[in-house]
């Protein structure tokens, strides 16, 4: 790739690029493709004249150039005239005439396009054709088989499109890949993507020099440190507290549910599930102070019980008629639930453990 000759885009010399690519070498500067365009306004100017100097058209034609303008285009007349100085003429590609002669593109040896007075080159070199357009950062590779569907979709965009007929001079490229062929990995950019590109890596490169420059203030790196830390404990520290409240929250559903089944008409009837850690807490704390309160009562001297009906326990078996000579029912209630909280916040926290 490195023998095609390529130039690049340079304000609006669009033809100048697009010669020189076709013909592989520096043939062509605008002062040239000037003298060009003068040569013809003149040879237009005569033929004008013919008709009256006085006349609407005459006049009309004494405005600027239509061959060249200040910011270097130049019309088709001034290319197709710059290539018969090397026996070359253009034929229209899109005209009915040249498609009914259904010519094959590939048999074809270049182009020349055109689209809002911009102009590029696509040429065989070798046994490959190149897009050697100026607004690439360098020659693109096309195949023979997507060469019709390039052209055809150029049409479609509106690009006028000029077969080069002629034999072209000579080029180092076109005799080195007569011999090999080269392979494209990857497209070549426009030269504003490339521009876009290069402008987005300086940008990032000033940042980053701004971000180091900053962090060469003293302790930086230390104080950020420290405050990194600190995040990290009081994250953890919020993870240990939410953990401890779902410990207690399963460990009072546990026993309530361990409970429950033995509570007297007294007790709390309502799904542990279906209140809030809070109320259980409240719920609980009632109950047990009951329960103290009667039995201190039973111990007071002179008290007399009497025989009421009693729950019957998850077992079904625990029942007590006799007072005072075996542990009460309400005792029994009371250590099993307290062995259930035990259990259940010593199993919560071996499963934390692990």
């Amino acid at each position: 790739m490195e023998s095609i000759f390529h130039e690049k885009q340079e304000g609006s010399l669009c033809a100048q690029h697009c010669l020189n690519n076709l013909l592989q070498g520096e043939y062509f500067s605008p002062v040239e493709l000037s003298s060009i365009a003068h040569q013809l306004d003149e040879e237009e100017r005569l033929r004008m004249a013919e008709g009256g100097v006085t006349s609407e058209d005459y006049r009309t034609f004494l405005q600027p150039s239509g061959n060249m303008d200040d910011s270097g285009f130049f019309s088709i007349q001034v290319i197709s005239n710059a290539l018969k100085v090397w026996g070359l003429e253009l034929i229209l590609f899109n005209s009915p005439e040249y498609q009914r002669l259904r010519i094959d593109p590939i048999n074809e040896r270049s182009f020349i396009c055109n689209y809002k007075e911009h102009w590029f080159t696509v040429r065989k070199l070798g046994k490959q054709w190149f897009n050697l357009n100026s607004l690439l950062t360098g020659p693109e590779l096309i195949s023979d088989t997507y060469l019709a569907l390039f052209l055809a979709q150029l049409q479609q965009e509106g690009y006028s499109i000029f077969v080069v007929k002629g034999d072209l001079p000579d080029c180092e490229a076109d005799q080195l890949l007569q011999m090999i062929k080269v392979q494209q990995m990857h497209r070549p950019k426009l030269i504003g993507e490339e521009l876009a590109h290069l402008k987005e890596q300086s940008a990032l490169k000033a940042d980053l020099e701004r971000v180091l420059e900053a962090a060469d203030g003293p302790g930086m790196f230390d104080d950020d440190e420290d405050d990194l830390q600190r995040a990290l404990a009081m994250s953890r520290q919020e993870i240990d507290m939410e953990d401890e409240e779902a410990d207690l929250r399963r460990a009072i559903q546990l026993s309530m549910q361990g409970s429950s089944r033995g509570m007297c008409e007294d007790s709390p009837q309502t799904s542990s599930t279906d209140l809030s850690s809070e109320e259980l807490r409240k719920r609980r704390e009632a109950y047990f102070e009951k329960q103290q309160h009667q039995q201190q009562e039973a111990d007071r001297p002179g008290y007399l019980s009497y025989p009421c009906e009693r729950p019957t326990t998850s077992s079904g078996g625990l029942r007590s008629n006799q007072a005072g000579n075996a542990m009460s029912e309400e005792d029994v209630l009371r250590a099993t639930v307290t062995v259930s909280l035990e259990t259940a916040k010593d199993s919560l926290k071996a499963e934390r453990k692990k």
